[in-house]
Parts: C-alpha cells; sequence; structure tokens
C-alpha cells in the first residue's frame, strides 16, 4: 500500500481504513490459491507503509506502523491460542488453516439445518394431507363436536385427539356412531361394539397435595337432577381414612379445584373402585368385602350388601395394589363389580349387580389373573385389561365377552403419560375411558367398532 504523495495525502484515519481491508483480504483469501505463494497455505501478513522521504505523511506512517505491529502482535496471538500451541512465529499458517477448517464446519451446519428444515417442511404437509384423508375417510368424531364451553356433554376436545393418534385403519362404515347408545337396560348389544383403539390423555385436573397421588374421579352417565351431565365428582384417595367427595358443577371449576361442595362419607371409602350412577355413589367400604350406596341427594347410606368371598385389602389387588381388590363399574347394560376369591384363585371375577338393592344378578369367572394386570373396565359386557400401570407404552392386553364366555389376547396400544395409572372406568354416556394419573385427572378418546 502506497501513502499518498503531500497535498493530496490520506489521513490517519484513511491509512488505517486501507490497511484493514488489505488484512481482511489477506485472511479471506482461499485454501491453496493463487496468492500463498506455494507455501501449503500459510496466510503471511505484509503492510507497506510511507517511508521517511515522504514528509507529508511521516507522522501518520509513524502512528500506522506501530498499529500494525501491535495488530500483527495480537493475530499471532489469537492463532497460537487456537493451535492449542504457544505463541511462535511458526503458528501463523496453522493458525490460518484452523480459521478455514472453523469456516468449513459452519458452511457444514449451515446446510445440515438448511436439510433439516426441508424434511420438517415435508414432514408438516404430509401430516396435513393426511389428516384430510383421515377427515375425508370419516375417521373424525361425528354427530355434535367437542364443546368448548366447558358445559354439559363431552369433556372438551378429542376430534384432534383421534386424528392425532390414530394408529389403526378401520372401515368408515364398521365405525360405531359414538352418540348412538343403547336404552339403559337394553343390554350391551344396542349402540355397542368391540374396542378397537384408545387415543391420547387429555387433562381434565390435577391434584395439589400428596393425598391426590391416587384418587378416583367420574361423572353420572345417568344423572339425576339437581346434577347434571356436566357435574363431576373426585375423591383423593390417599389416607386411611378416606371420606371426603368433593363436587363440582362444571368442568371449569373442575380445572380450577375448586369444588361446589364437599360431602363426608358416614363410612370410610377404600381404594379407587367407586363410582357415581343414577344419583348414587357406590363404594367400597374400608377393610371389608362390604358395597355401599350413597345417595347424594339425601346424602345417607341407602343400601348395603357383601360379596360373598371377595378379596379385601390387599389379598387380590390389580398388580399397582393400593387394596384395589374391589373393583366397581358402569356400562351401557348397568352396575358391575370386579373382583377376585379364593375358590377362583386370584382371577378375576364380574358380577351385574341390581343398582337399587345390590343384589348380585349374574356371576362370570375369567382365566385372566388380576395380579397380573394394572387395571381393568368394562365396555358392552366386555371386560378389557391393562398391561402395566407405569410402562409409558402399555397395551389394553386382555378381554372377555360376557355373551360367549371366552377371552383373547389384544394389543390396542394405551399411553400411561405420567407413569403411575391408579383408576381407569369407562363413561358409557361420555365414551371415554376416565383415569388417574399420578395426580392429573385424565380422559381417553375411544373407538368402537362392530365384529
Amino acid at each position: 500500500m502506497r501513502a499518498a504523495r503531500p497535498g493530496g495525502g490520506l489521513s490517519g484515519a484513511d491509512a488505517m481504513l486501507r490497511a484493514w481491508l488489505l488484512l481482511c483480504a489477506g485472511l479471506a483469501l482461499p485454501a491453496g490459491g493463487e496468492d500463498d505463494g506455494g507455501d501449503g497455505g500459510a496466510c503471511t501478513y505484509s503492510f507497506t507503509v510511507t517511508g521517511p522521504g515522504e514528509a507529508g505523511c511521516a507522522e501518520a506512517g509513524g502512528a500506522l506502523r506501530a498499529e500494525l505491529a501491535a495488530l500483527a502482535a495480537r493475530l499471532s496471538l489469537l492463532e497460537s491460542r487456537e493451535a492449542g500451541a504457544p505463541p511462535g512465529p511458526a503458528q501463523g499458517p496453522r493458525g490460518c488453516g484452523e480459521l478455514r477448517r472453523a469456516a468449513a464446519r459452519l458452511e457444514e451446519d449451515k446446510r445440515r439445518l438448511e436439510r433439516e428444515k426441508e424434511e420438517l417442511r415435508r414432514r408438516a404437509e404430509s401430516g396435513a394431507r393426511e389428516l384430510a384423508r383421515l377427515r375425508e375417510a370419516g375417521c373424525g368424531r361425528r354427530g355434535d363436536g367437542p364443546r368448548r364451553d366447558g358445559g354439559p356433554g363431552r369433556p372438551r376436545t378429542v376430534g384432534y385427539q383421534e386424528l392425532k393418534s390414530a394408529r389403526m385403519e378401520v372401515p368408515a362404515a364398521d365405525l360405531l356412531e359414538e352418540t348412538a347408545r343403547g336404552h339403559p337396560g337394553a343390554g350391551a348389544s344396542a349402540g355397542c361394539g368391540e374396542l378397537v383403539w384408545v387415543g391420547e390423555p387429555v387433562v381434565f385436573g390435577q391434584a395439589d397435595s400428596i393425598a391426590g397421588k391416587y384418587g378416583v374421579w367420574m361423572k353420572d352417565p345417568e344423572p339425576v337432577l339437581p346434577f347434571t351431565r356436566a357435574t363431576t365428582w373426585r375423591v383423593d384417595t390417599v389416607g386411611t381414612e378416606v371420606r371426603q367427595l368433593f363436587q363440582y358443577d362444571d368442568d371449569e371449576q373442575f380445572g380450577k379445584g375448586y369444588p361446589a361442595k364437599v360431602y363426608i362419607l358416614p363410612r370410610a371409602l377404600e381404594s379407587t373402585g367407586a363410582v357415581v350412577y343414577r344419583g348414587s355413589l357406590y363404594f367400597q367400604q374400608r377393610h371389608s368385602r362390604l358395597l355401599a350406596k350413597y345417595n347424594l341427594r339425601e346424602e345417607a347410606i341407602a343400601a348395603e350388601k357383601e360379596i360373598p368371598g371377595a378379596g379385601y385389602h390387599g389379598q387380590y389387588p390389580y398388580s399397582w395394589g393400593g387394596y384395589t381388590d374391589i373393583d366397581l363399574a358402569v356400562d351401557e347394560s348397568g352396575l358391575w363389580v370386579i373382583y377376585s376369591t379364593e375358590k377362583a384363585k386370584g382371577a378375576i371375577v364380574l358380577s351385574r349387580l341390581d343398582p337399587e338393592t345390590l343384589e348380585i344378578q349374574r356371576t362370570w369367572e375369567t382365566n385372566i389373573r388380576k395380579q397380573s394386570v394394572a387395571n381393568a373396565f368394562i365396555i358392552c359386557g366386555v371386560l378389557y385389561t391393562i398391561s402395566s400401570y407405569a410402562v409409558p407404552n402399555a397395551t389394553v392386553n386382555f378381554s372377555y365377552d360376557t355373551a360367549t364366555g371366552t377371552s383373547q389376547p389384544l394389543s390396542i396400544p394405551f399411553q400411561n403419560r405420567y407413569q403411575y395409572l391408579s383408576m381407569v372406568d369407562y363413561n358409557p354416556t361420555e365414551r371415554q375411558l376416565f383415569a388417574w394419573d399420578s395426580f392429573h385427572m385424565v380422559a381417553y378418546p375411544i373407538r368402537l367398532a362392530h365384529a
């Protein structure tokens, strides 16, 4: 770089600018280019400044020489640190190579990110096409859509969850209308079918104390005034004297955990097997095989009955424990109890109950060992069991059909999102599974199909 002659000279700032431009140009030379002087990729920093005879720039030249010398020393130090060796004259070329390699790595990272971006865009477009295809095939929710106002009806959502989580192709003509239910007491034929799919859980409430690690929540499938389908019930079951029953008038109250009323039961409740049906709470009394019917309007015990030979308080629980020996259930045909006996040698026994008197109407003995499954529920007279209470990707693994007296293995995916499932019940009006999973009250959308 030649300095300007006196009279048309460069200022000190202009000289500095030109020096920086030449420095940057030198650093930007590609590896192996013609400008490297055949030195194998070494970077050479050279600076030309004004000579002492050029009086007009003498002062600027002296300052510039000092500044450039400092810059060269600093560059050498930085390259030495980059190369991981002590500073020295031989480290300059190696530092330049490191810079080139770093630039190459950055360029490769840029190309990789571009590829990932393109892949994400492609997958998003593919997902949108698949959703559109499923909707056209009729796999979405039919009838009335999910409610958004938190009022009576199905808990919020499920149409999207069904589309998002579908893993099984079922002909649209075979899908059951989720709103088509048999008349109460009509049996397991009207509006019924085989369970073929369980969707992702949707959270509706969360316990805020250790007493709510395990529990049971429910809605009455056949409510009696002043209660409605929006009324939700909850019991936190951690403790020795579980007597509190919480009532919530709508989904908003339930989600926020603000009960409209708290009942104190006259008998302590055992475990997570309670249900609400036709205006009454049905539950197992603590440390006994006695069932109780508690009328919610009168706030009094309306009936009591012992289940002959039923194990209780840890004799035949589900695999997670929790004294889940006696488990009540409701389906399209009425009230059931799931338990085991010494005579059945730990296999699941089903009995259908008279909801007025709690008398046993009929009993079935299955070949499914109760302590080998995590939980069970009944849909359309068919018992279904869940493989694990803790494995995230569990399955609905067995079924027993009371109409034929036969069982079969299944493998329907079932998600334990919070990995401690202590309660599962089917609600025939909502056509969903209600569950309690480690402090979380969740609901699973389901799909039924004709055989």
